[in-house]
């Protein structure tokens, strides 16, 4: 490898360091809307611990789930995309 080369490909590993680091797994997708499930339901006006409240909560839980799941999906099928498409970028 010739020196010229060196800086640069070190330039190009330190910015994928730093970028990786932004980078986290298994946030909460913001589709899902409102971070604190207590206070939709109860605004929704479900007393806390009453069955529509506790329905309201795993109605929250599965579309977050199934928000996850479908950007898992999204990233594997672009993942899967990439690999057998290399000819395009």
């Amino acid at each position: 490898m010739p020196l010229a080369t060196a800086p640069r490909l070190l330039a190009a590993l330190a910015l994928a360091v730093a970028l990786s680091a932004c980078s986290a797994r298994y946030q909460t997708p913001v589709a899902v809307g409102g971070d604190d499930d207590d206070a939709v339901c109860q605004s929704r006006g479900y007393a806390a611990g009453s069955p529509e409240y506790v329905a309201c909560r795993k109605d929250r839980d599965v579309q977050r789930s199934a928000a996850t799941a479908r950007a898992d999906r999204r990233q594997r099928d672009l993942g899967e995309y990439i690999l057998n498409h290399p000819e395009r970028p």
